[in-house]
């Protein structure tokens, strides 16, 4: 699956330009199809809410706040959405603990699962563990690791502390 889509701020949202119009099929020759981005058309205009375990009360309006997403990518790659959807259902999980910057996330998750008729897990999103500087620890950034804060002296409470800012 491809990477989580980190939030880096607002992000802009899908002006559905290859969307059919009402009451037209859409045109394409599906055997030919490959190299195209499959997308989850989205309720225009629905609210998807639901309950995070550390922020609370959540929504977000699907064609305001979020676009028709990607499902499945031109080269042959389910996106993180639906990677994740799927992954969670088959392995039964009923928590996802997350960073908070895939809280948005949620919402796009909570459509697959609603199109599915899988029943979605509760969602708890952490803040995020920055350095110094306000940065996000990555592993992609190679960014320092737990292991590495504890041989250079770092206390567990001030790791501690690292998530409650």
């Amino acid at each position: 699956a491809a990477s989580a889509p980190h939030d880096k701020g607002d992000e802009p949202v899908y002006p559905g330009t290859c969307r059919p119009t009402p009451g037209q099929a859409a045109m394409f020759d599906i055997e030919a199809a490959t190299h195209l981005n499959w997308r989850f058309r989205v309720p225009d205009g629905q609210t998807v809410a639901f309950e995070d375990g550390r922020f609370g009360s959540q929504s977000f309006l699907a064609g305001d706040d979020f676009g028709d997403f990607v499902l499945w990518r031109h080269d042959d790659v389910p996106s993180y959405q639906l990677a994740v959807v799927a992954d969670d259902h088959d392995m039964g999980i009923t928590e996802v603990v997350r960073g908070a910057d895939l809280l948005k996330c949620t919402a796009r998750q909570l459509l697959i699962y609603d199109a599915l008729g899988w029943k979605a897990p509760a969602f708890h999103h952490c803040p995020l563990v920055k350095n110094d500087s306000g940065q996000r620890l990555a592993k992609r950034d190679n960014a320092l690791n737990l292991r590495a804060m504890r041989e250079s002296g770092t206390t567990p409470d001030e790791i501690r502390l690292r998530f409650t800012e």
